[in-house]
């Protein structure tokens, strides 16, 4: 098995966790619990997908009932943060930047 830096300068993924270790320093995705997205550069993570992330956008989605009329009324507030700690326990789903030249 090779180490953790020779796997990220071959690209190798051998478990799941590689393929976060291959984002760092880049912009990644995360979908959080609660109808709330991320994007920003990944700093660092650890085995529980806690993560450091830099320039990130929040994204918080709201979808209310308008009593009036009884229609979904969906809400969308952004906020951007210089540096924010993600706790892993309310991490879904993370999406590596897109690679092309295969």
């Amino acid at each position: 098995m090779s180490t953790p830096a020779a796997k990220h300068a071959a690209g190798i993924v051998e478990v799941p966790l590689d393929l976060i270790a291959l984002s760092l320093d880049e912009r990644i995705y995360v979908k959080m619990r609660g109808d709330r997205e991320l994007r920003g550069k990944l700093h660092a993570y650890d085995e529980h997908m806690n993560m450091i992330l830099g320039e990130v956008e929040e994204i918080i989605t709201t979808t209310e009932i308008d009593e009036a009329t009884a229609e979904e009324v969906v809400q969308t507030a952004r906020r951007r943060v210089d540096m924010l700690f993600v706790r892993g326990d309310g991490v879904i789903l993370v999406a590596p930047p897109l690679r092309t030249g295969f």
